[in-house]
């Protein structure tokens, strides 16, 4: 049986920045300080570098699940983030993506998620926290999980 990776969205699959700067003024300054309340935001962004590979790669060795949460008061970050995966890993994530303010409920080995928020804190399986000193990249996740489970 594979062991489960969870792979969260914001800023470890998709970079939020790049989805700001395609704002126009009007939306940048209703939404400033809360960005991911804007309508349609999540369609805008560009994967992180390397994640679309990573995901492929780990997909091969594991069972592997985005995990992300939506704000509450963007009702179209959900579709957004469906529509993301489905023109970025549309065969590799086919019907994998969970939305959850509980991260902590879903049980797994692994948790890649760039913050502590949402239950990501309270998981069961190892944290990867992506972005931070030990985790700064996904070849340094990727390297690492290759030599933790001896995978080729």
């Amino acid at each position: 049986m594979k062991k489960i990776i969870y792979v969260d969205m914001d800023n470890v699959l998709v970079d939020f920045p790049t989805g700001i700067a395609k704002l126009d003024e009007t939306s940048l300054e209703k939404y400033k300080g809360a960005y991911d309340d804007t309508p349609g935001i999540f369609s805008l962004m560009e994967p992180v570098t390397d994640a679309i590979e990573s995901v492929t790669f780990l997909s091969n060795h594991f069972d592997v699940y985005i995990l992300s949460t939506a704000p509450w008061e963007n009702s179209s970050a959900w579709s957004d983030k469906l529509l993301w995966i489905k023109k970025y890993l549309p065969q590799v994530m086919y019907k994998k993506l969970i939305i959850s303010h509980n991260k902590h409920l879903n049980k797994g080995d692994y948790l890649i998620d760039d913050r502590l928020k949402n239950g990501a804190d309270r998981f069961t399986g190892e944290l990867i926290q992506f972005g931070q000193e030990k985790f700064k990249t996904w070849k340094i996740v990727i390297d690492y999980l290759v030599e933790k489970e001896n995978l080729k």
